[in-house]
């Protein structure tokens, strides 16, 4: 009986071992995801840099073009990062800009949109810039192309490198967003627009998301070139009193603010009233 009672414990423990195997065939799955998720990953990262590169030498062979600069003078043109570098540009840039219209005029236009294009700060201090450089018509419209062409290559080198890996590592967010996104898909514009006008967002945070949440880059485009206005408005105006500014700061009043709130609404207005027709109409 004894000797039964070992034979079936024998048997019975056997499926138990037998299945100790099957964990490890399922180990080369998950590695084999992380791989390629980390593949993933270094691609991108790789192409990101192979365009910011070749970015970075268009904007080399803009200013190889410049006119000769004294070592003084070479020293101001850089990426104003306070009101003072963006004084002594504006020194510069105003030096040359009869003689050389079109050089510089091309060096301002690169330079903005690359800026834009890889979210780096100081467009800021290039649109004051442009008030002090150009008549106000002209200035305006140039900030304007230059912040709808930079944020739409920003929106399409993150369709092309973020998307895939919004996509891949944050596909449930994604999908609410692109939810959030559809019940507006109406009045898009008009988001953009007020997104654009107020400081709720930051434009490099719209700018990066609005591919993975399926905003139609013609949408986004005429959006940003129609929402920057009223706050270049603000900018380019203080451009005309370059001088006499120490912080970007100074640039917006209350005055400014109260016109760009006013803006605001009225951007946002045409949703509203066309929703309370709709409830009407039903």
């Amino acid at each position: 009986m004894a000797k039964k009672r070992s034979g079936n414990r024998e048997t019975e423990s056997s499926p138990l071992v037998e299945q100790e195997p099957r964990p490890s065939k399922q180990t080369p799955v998950v590695k084999g995801a992380q791989s390629s998720g980390g593949a993933s990953a270094r691609v991108s990262i790789l192409l990101l840099i192979t365009i910011f590169a070749c970015s970075a030498c268009v904007m080399y062979l803009v200013f190889r073009n410049f006119p000769e600069l004294s070592e003084d003078e070479r020293e101001k043109i850089k990426i104003p990062k306070d009101m003072d570098d963006a004084k002594a540009l504006g020194t510069v840039l105003s030096k040359y800009k009869d003689t050389y219209y079109t050089q510089v005029l091309l060096a301002y236009f690169a330079t903005y949109i690359f800026l834009q294009t890889f979210a780096i700060p100081g467009s800021i201090f290039l649109s004051i810039l442009s008030g002090y450089l150009y008549p106000f018509p002209l200035a305006l419209f140039l900030v304007c192309l230059c912040s709808g062409l930079g944020a739409s290559f920003c929106y399409m080198l993150s369709y092309i490198v973020g998307r895939p890996m919004v996509y891949k590592y944050l596909t449930e967010r994604a999908q609410k967003w692109s939810q959030q996104v559809d019940k507006h898909r109406e009045h898009l514009i008009n988001y953009i627009i007020f997104l654009r006008i107020t400081p709720f967002l930051p434009n490099w945070f719209i700018n990066i998301t609005s591919p993975v949440i399926n905003v139609p880059l013609g949408v986004f485009f005429l959006g940003t070139f129609l929402g920057v206005a009223p706050p270049s408005f603000v900018a380019i105006n203080a451009g005309t009193t370059l001088y006499k500014l120490t912080t970007a700061g100074e640039a917006v009043s209350w005055n400014s603010l109260l016109v760009l709130g006013v803006l605001a609404v009225v951007s946002i207005l045409p949703v509203c009233f066309q929703k309370k027709l709709q409830q009407k109409l039903e």
